[in-house]
């Protein structure tokens, strides 16, 4: 008799003994198993430009705390030796929910991060660590492919203030064909977020696999469709993995963030250095200066932009003491 585990769209059936896609949820006496639940792969305080996040808190630290495991079996996974590549037999001490809400406070960081490895697999833990957070006045931020069930998603997102989603591509055959997944989840777990979580996402750009302009015409106008100011970090791809396709070109990336710019308030390019800082909207002024992960907020007092007084909040900024 087999245990469907509901958490994400793979559903996947697991015999007793074994694991699902993710490798971490199984089945044991008929029952749904988890012996990865609370080991991590590493805890660590990162700027939260590095989830990343742009337009929350900037210049602010987070304690980050990986997992093992991940829904979806992406060739070119930078973070493979703990999303697939990790020991089947579990490894290290369990840790406790409540110690890294502790070890997160007493660090000084404004919340946690739930990120490097795919947090949803471990769905429960995140749950139980999010409501320890927030019990101690600190913010929750996910980090995560988006491949969940809709009612799963809506629990944990009850508990989140921000995720970063990575739009792995518009193209629903490269979900199948390559990831082993699907767009659609992820779209709509899109949709839910930003209706509820200060939203951004995030696009590794593959040379010939979802770099076309067409394509990122096509994201953007879904982007914008639900809100133009969702900050949208398009990264440069370099072999990793099963993947040894070439690196993209910085000139590639940046004539991208051009065409996705068209639609969309604020476009990054990721991990290339330059067109990471943010500009008012209305007025074209310098709000946020960014240089690898060093952050001054210099055009936002008060909440507001310095060249012609717009509420941040309307662009979705959120700074350092806000809510």
């Amino acid at each position: 008799m087999a245990v469907t585990c509901k958490v994400c769209p793979n559903q996947c059936h697991i015999s007793d003994n074994h694991f699902g896609i993710c490798g971490v949820r199984g089945a044991l006496d008929n029952k749904l198993h988890l012996p990865y639940h609370g080991i991590l792969s590493a805890t660590s305080v990162d700027p939260i430009e590095k989830k990343p996040l742009y337009h929350f808190h900037p210049g602010a630290g987070i304690y980050s705390v990986g997992f093992f495991g991940c829904s979806l079996s992406c060739p070119f996974c930078q973070n493979y030796r703990i999303s697939k590549e990790f020991p089947r037999k579990p490894e290290g001490r369990k840790t406790r929910p409540e110690s890294v809400a502790e070890a997160a406070l007493k660090s000084g960081s404004f919340g946690i991060a739930y990120t490097y490895s795919e947090p949803i697999v471990h769905y429960e833990w995140v749950l139980e660590c999010a409501k320890e957070a927030h019990a101690r006045g600190l913010k929750n931020v996910l980090v995560t492919n988006g491949y969940i069930n809709d009612e799963p998603a809506k629990e944990l997102l009850a508990w989140m203030d921000a995720v970063n989603i990575d739009l792995k591509s518009f193209n629903e055959s490269f979900y199948h064909d390559e990831l082993g997944g699907s767009l659609r989840p992820v779209l709509d777990f899109i949709r839910l977020a930003a209706d509820s979580v200060h939203t951004e996402l995030t696009t590794l750009i593959i040379p010939g696999k979802n770099d076309s302009t067409a394509e990122i015409n096509k994201a953007a106008d879904f982007i914008a469709g639900i809100d133009k100011n969702i900050p949208w970090h398009l990264s440069a791809y370099y072999p990793a993995y099963k993947y040894s396709i070439r690196p993209t070109g910085h000139e590639e990336i940046l004539k991208l963030v051009d065409t996705a710019g068209e639609k969309l308030n604020f476009v990054f390019a990721g991990n290339i250095g330059g067109r990471s800082d943010t500009y008012c909207p209305s007025c074209g002024s310098l709000l946020i200066k960014r240089s690898g992960y060093s952050t001054i907020v210099s055009g936002i007092a008060g909440g507001r932009c310095t060249g012609c007084g717009s509420d941040a909040a309307d662009f979705n900024i959120i700074i350092d003491g806000a809510t």
